[in-house]
């Protein structure tokens, strides 16, 4: 199922974003999780492994990214969460469009019946979105001070990073409910040794920052000899960590 495009607007930039496509449970419906794509590619893409996961009490909605100029890319348009050039821990992230993206995933969960437990997650850029997601909710609002309105219950990150790694012990106030949010969000990370697209050492570091924020409760997984892909062995590993977070 897919539903036509939206659009979402932050600051000074409007960002209009592609079709959505929606995985419809199997079983009973219990969780919903909206699964985002990496650099250039788009929602319809994951559809079809993830309708083959053994998770039937999980709704699936695939967002598609806007199509943005990437500094990365010379400046060459493609679908795309936020802008970013090269990835280093001394890059400046593109907050605007973390936001906009963020605040556009949280729509999509907003309007999902009481009582279904909401998640976030993806591959790549993608996984990188969803980290910042959790980065907010932690913290209850966006980078731009607008509060951010969904109870989260579940992030995944597959061969991502986490946009500000450096700055983020400062973000979590770790006397009052940002680091009681922290702490109880599940957060399921991965990441490939042979990754050479974005190196498994952006893994480590999203995961000690994570960890050193807060986030207490995480598991991070590698893989010998995976690169810039998934494989079933990985998806194994999130179809079992989403059976425990879930608590199905």
């Amino acid at each position: 199922m897919s539903f036509s495009n939206s659009s979402t607007g932050s600051g000074r930039r409007t960002f209009e974003f592609g079709g959505t496509y929606v995985v419809k449970p199997r079983g009973k419906h219990q969780a919903t999780i909206v699964w985002l794509h990496g650099l250039g590619d788009k929602g319809s893409s994951w559809s079809q492994l993830l309708e083959s996961l053994p998770l039937p009490n999980i709704k699936w909605i695939c967002p598609t990214a806007p199509t943005r100029p990437v500094a990365l890319l010379g400046g060459f348009p493609c679908t795309a969460w936020f802008d970013m050039g090269e990835l280093s821990e001394e890059s400046s992230d593109d907050l605007e469009g973390l936001d906009a993206s963020a605040a556009h995933i949280a729509n999509l969960l907003s309007t999902e019946p009481a009582g279904i437990k909401l998640g976030v997650g993806g591959f790549s850029m993608g996984a990188a979105t969803a980290l910042y997601s959790a980065t907010c909710f932690a913290r209850g609002k966006y980078e731009n001070g607008r509060a951010y309105p969904i109870s989260l219950r579940a992030v995944l990150g597959l061969s991502g990073w986490l946009p500000g790694a450096r700055s983020m012990t400062s973000k979590i106030d770790r006397s009052g409910e940002a680091a009681r949010r922290a702490a109880s969000l599940p957060i399921f990370l991965s990441h490939g040794l042979c990754d050479e697209v974005v190196p498994h050492k952006h893994g480590d570091i999203s995961y000690q920052s994570l960890r050193m924020s807060g986030f207490r409760n995480l598991s991070y997984k590698t893989y010998e000899g995976i690169g810039h892909y998934t494989v079933p062995r990985e998806m194994e590993d999130v179809s079992n960590w989403l059976n425990m977070a879930m608590r199905f």
